[in-house]
Formats: C-alpha cells, sequence, structure tokens
C-alpha cells in the first residue's frame, strides 16, 4: 500500500527542543528530590528519543523501562482503543514512577497507562509529554509536564512517526498534504 505524498513543514527545532528538555529536567529533579532511584517509564515507541535525552539530563540515579500502547496503528487517527504490546519488566510497587509521553492527543493512551500503573502502588507517579494538543482531548487528563503545546496538526520527528516513517527528524515537522 502507497502513501499519498506528503511535506514536512518544521514546527519545533531541534535546539528549541534540547532547551525545554533541560528546563523540564530540573522542574523534575526537584520533584523528585530524595528518590532512591527513578523509574523512567518511556511508552513506546513514540518517546524513545525524548526519554534517551530527558534521562541524559537528569542529575538522579534512574532505571529505564519502557510499556508499548497502541491506539494508532499506521493511520493518522486514534482508535481510542488502547492495546498495552509490551508491559514493565520492572515491578513499580512504592517506587517513584516517571511516565514520559510523546504527545498527548485524545488522552486515551496516557490515561490508560497511568490508571494501569496506579494500580500497582507506586510511592509517586507523575507525568510528562513532549508535545501537547489539548484542542484534541476526549478524556480528562494532563501531563504532570508538558514541553510544548501545539495546534491540532498531525506532527512528526523527534521519534513520532507518520506509518513508521519520519522517527529519525532532529525536529517536530508537521505533515501537509500538498494539493
Amino acid at each position: 500500500m502507497s502513501q499519498r505524498p506528503y511535506v514536512i513543514d518544521q514546527m519545533i527545532s531541534a535546539k528549541a527542543i534540547a532547551a525545554r528538555i533541560e528546563a523540564l529536567s530540573h522542574e523534575i529533579e526537584k520533584a523528585f528530590a530524595g528518590t532512591d532511584k527513578l523509574v523512567v517509564v518511556g511508552l513506546l515507541r513514540g518517546s524513545f528519543v525524548f526519554i534517551a535525552d530527558l534521562v541524559r539530563e537528569l542529575d538522579l540515579n534512574v532505571e529505564v523501562d519502557f510499556l508499548e500502547a497502541s491506539s494508532y496503528g499506521d493511520g493518522m487517527e486514534s482508535s481510542r482503543e488502547v492495546r498495552i504490546l509490551k508491559d514493565l519488566r520492572s515491578e513499580i510497587a512504592g517506587r517513584d514512577v516517571l511516565v514520559v509521553e510523546d504527545i498527548v492527543d485524545t488522552g486515551f493512551t496516557l490515561k490508560h497507562v497511568v490508571q494501569l500503573l496506579r494500580s500497582r502502588e507506586p510511592r509517586k507517579l507523575e507525568t510528562i509529554a513532549l508535545l501537547d494538543k489539548p484542542s484534541r482531548r476526549e478524556v480528562d487528563v494532563k501531563a504532570t509536564w508538558t514541553g510544548f503545546e501545539i495546534p491540532d496538526e498531525f506532527v512528526v520527528g523527534y521519534g513520532i512517526d507518520y506509518a513508521q516513517r519520519n522517527r529519525n527528524l532532529p525536529y517536530i515537522g508537521k505533515v501537509r498534504f500538498p494539493e
């Protein structure tokens, strides 16, 4: 199946992303000051670049784990059905946890993941999203920290894909279909 040709317009530069992650890391360090070890849970696949850059900025002991949840498949619209494709390897009961999400759109994925992880009784659970599209929200959920609030545009880059393409772009770009 071939895709329609599209163009990517840069929205957020690599430099702006790096500066925002540095600022957010200081806020996270304050919130988790005194923790023995922070379990940083990346939601795959879109968050892998963000989580790598974020944990390198954190001046905390961290353990990294991943959870893969899907509500998109290869499409541009959320299916609103969240499936857990890969669960955590670590036990998080009584531990400090930071969930790292690439983008909060409808909110279904983040809400589902937070409910699932809270049921495992972590000591503290906070969330961070690189991007937030509040105009698309369909459920009541908000990340503790947000990198950038963006309009209702389909975006790629910095780990975020469109049908498994464009994850390797160093910036966030808007997908546009020429007429």
